[in-house]
């Protein structure tokens, strides 16, 4: 029973952490403060994917839509379908939704980096016994930073989760990117995160993702990234998505 219990929560927390992931900036779990344009849209197929030794989750696929509501505002959905396999079963089906609202209040200069704010709110939609769901509303609280020179992009920040449930723990998130624009086409980067445990039966971890863009036509993008854990339990994480800007 004891085993069982704590496979649960390793499940749990599981796709707990790759739904979170979902509301960084695709295909990485580290955002950025810059929103959508006033008035313009953006459209995401996607599916991201942990494989453990114990567990695998992915979304498959979830869908995401942000909308530039007003100047330096943008509004954010995703609808995630979830996969969870475990040594006990496999589930499939509609996960938590995710709202927020991105606000950028400092835009930026020649010489300052621009800054925003992308509280979200997870509303448990999905099936907690199933494991699809953590059966709790989860809010999340980040601030992050951004700053260009010419080809070359990066962005760092974090935030607090809160994560209320039985045996849940509320949490940190760190991490840091950079991007390079090789051409129109392409571009490349890679990001080192941290976060603390998300519950009892959970640990911290630090990790890496590498990916990157590759503009199809001036509105359809394909996004991806792979990675690994440095620290905590060992996860292979990936993102492979579709975007259309308009």
């Amino acid at each position: 029973m004891k085993a069982h219990f704590s496979l649960y929560y390793i499940c749990a927390a599981l796709l707990w952490s790759l739904t979170s992931q979902a509301i960084a900036g695709p295909p990485f779990k580290t955002d950025d403060p810059q929103p959508v344009d006033y008035l313009h849209w953006e459209f995401y197929v996607a599916s991201m994917q942990q494989f453990q030794v114990s567990a695998t989750a992915a979304t498959c696929p979830h869908f995401e839509i942000n909308y530039g509501v007003v100047p330096n505002v943008q509004l954010h959905l995703v609808a995630p379908l979830g996969y969870v396999h475990t040594t006990d079963g496999t589930h499939y089906g509609y996960s938590d939704t995710e709202l927020g609202i991105k606000y950028r209040f400092v835009e930026e200069t020649e010489t300052a980096p621009q800054a925003g704010i992308f509280p979200l709110i997870e509303i448990p939609t999905g099936n907690e016994n199933k494991q699809l769901g953590s059966g709790n509303v989860q809010v999340y609280v980040p601030a992050w930073i951004q700053k260009i020179w010419g080809k070359f992009t990066t962005y760092a920040g974090g935030g607090f989760w809160y994560n209320p449930g039985a045996g849940n723990k509320n949490s940190l998130f760190a991490g840091w990117e950079a991007q390079y624009d090789f051409s129109e086409v392409v571009t490349l980067g890679g990001e080192l995160f941290s976060q603390t445990a998300e519950s009892q039966d959970s640990e911290s971890s630090t990790g890496f993702n590498l990916g990157g863009f590759i503009n199809l036509t001036e509105n359809h993008h394909f996004l991806f990234s792979l990675g690994h854990t440095l620290s905590g339990t060992a996860t292979i994480t990936g993102y492979i998505g579709y975007q259309l800007t308009i």
